[in-house]
């Protein structure tokens, strides 16, 4: 593809851009764990100096001004990502590496237009790395529901001459995504739009991580509507087959739901597959996620909730 434009930066999308630029200059390094680990580390202590740059940006952690370098401290409040809390200077961003790049997306909080990254983004681009191969020949590809661009950005490493469709309902979610692609240096064609977005054309390769939590939260990155959190999955890929190209391929990543050792998402995605004549491959990626989530009311008959991925490949 063509170079990236950068038409259209704010004065903060610059700053963010300046800021990853500077870790990555620095060697940041940060891996995402899980809100659970995340809220037990974060706790133990304020930030420090020792290891100023995963506390603050990494671990969220309360910090003090004079603790981070100013010319840092100034991209910060440009970029408008500095909040007061009682406790000291907090970001309301975090940076991660995921894949060997570096990755903004939203500090720890219940905002509805949260950008996501986490535990689930590096089993994401391992599952799509694995599905494809080295270096697959693809003219065309889409990840819906892009979130922090974890997935569409593989996408476009693995295949540096594709057009790579990034479409999102969040726009905050397409802001970073666009940052983390102009840092990247891999360009993607952004898309606000619920679900797949209208292309004319078919995609050689479809990719999705959609939510696939079942609650009230109304957060866009977790609730999967119903069937216990698989609806929305199962929508877009009733949808996506359609819209593959001969031989194409649908990469899903999501949770299942296991009630009595039955595999409803798998029994849903191999109607699909008969249906429309496509050859279906699954795995349990990881047998038991989000456990926590068994605690609530819509859980109470669920022993475990899987990480699944699917291929889904048209004749």
């Amino acid at each position: 593809m063509d170079a990236i434009a950068t038409d259209g930066l704010t004065v903060s999308d610059q700053a963010l851009l300046d800021l990853l630029r500077h870790l990555e200059q620095a060697g940041y390094a940060f891996v995402t764990p899980t809100p659970a680990t995340h809220a037990t580390v974060g706790l133990r202590r304020a930030a420090s100096e020792a290891d100023a740059l995963r506390d603050v940006f990494g671990w969220s952690r309360p910090f003090s001004r004079d603790l981070l370098e100013p010319g840092l401290m100034q991209l910060a409040e440009t970029a408008g990502v500095v909040r007061h809390a009682p406790e000291g200077l907090r970001l309301a961003i975090r940076v991660s590496t995921v894949d060997g790049r570096l990755h903004l997306h939203s500090a720890p909080t219940r905002d509805e237009d949260a950008v996501f990254l986490g535990p689930d983004s590096y089993r994401y681009v391992r599952f799509i790395r694995q599905a494809l191969g080295g270096s697959p020949n693809l003219r065309t590809a889409l990840d819906i529901g892009v979130g922090a661009g974890v997935g569409a950005l593989t996408l476009a490493a693995l295949s540096p001459s594709a057009c790579v469709v990034a479409s999102d309902v969040n726009h905050r979610a397409l802001r970073l995504t666009r940052l983390n692609s102009l840092h990247g240096g891999l360009p993607l064609d952004l898309v606000h739009c619920s679900g797949l977005p209208e292309r004319p054309d078919g995609f050689d390769v479809i990719a999705a991580n959609p939510p696939y939590i079942a609650g009230k939260g109304k957060r866009t990155y977790r609730d999967g509507g119903d069937q216990l959190g698989a609806a929305l999955a199962l929508d877009w890929v009733r949808e996506g087959v359609r819209r593959l190209t001969p031989g194409g391929r649908f990469l899903l990543y999501t949770g299942s739901a296991i009630v009595a050792g039955h595999d409803a998402v798998r029994e849903a995605l191999q109607v699909i597959a008969d249906e429309g004549g496509l050859h279906l491959t699954y795995e349990e990626i990881d047998p038991d996620v989000f456990g926590g989530t068994l605690r609530q009311e819509a859980y109470r008959e669920v022993e475990r909730i899987a990480a699944v991925g699917a291929v889904l490949t048209a004749p």
